[in-house]
């Protein structure tokens, strides 16, 4: 089962959860990270370095935040891979 970025990650783009992926499964647009179904191994290596609580067991999703399941698959696959960390964005 793999493992999904949500809401909490919008507009904040922390980069732990990269530092610590042991595959190349993180995936960057302007505002989030986005997790690759396909690439990602199940470790949960990410889930406690995540700040901000924003990655999920895809079993797990809290329901407010289901759509961001079919937003990591369908949107992984056209964003540029994320190997290592950066800033973050600048919260408002």
């Amino acid at each position: 089962m793999a493992y999904i970025v949500t809401e909490p990650c919008v507009s904040c783009k922390y980069t732990d959860c990269v530092e610590v992926c042991p595959v190349d499964c993180f995936h960057e647009d302007e505002t989030m990270l986005i997790i690759d179904p396909d690439e990602c191994i199940d470790c949960a290596a990410c889930v406690p370095v995540c700040p901000v609580e924003a990655i999920f067991e895809e079993d797990d999703v809290p329901k407010k935040w289901h759509n961001y399941i079919a937003l990591n698959a369908e949107r992984a696959p056209n964003l540029p891979v994320l190997t290592e960390m950066k800033e973050p964005l600048a919260k408002d």
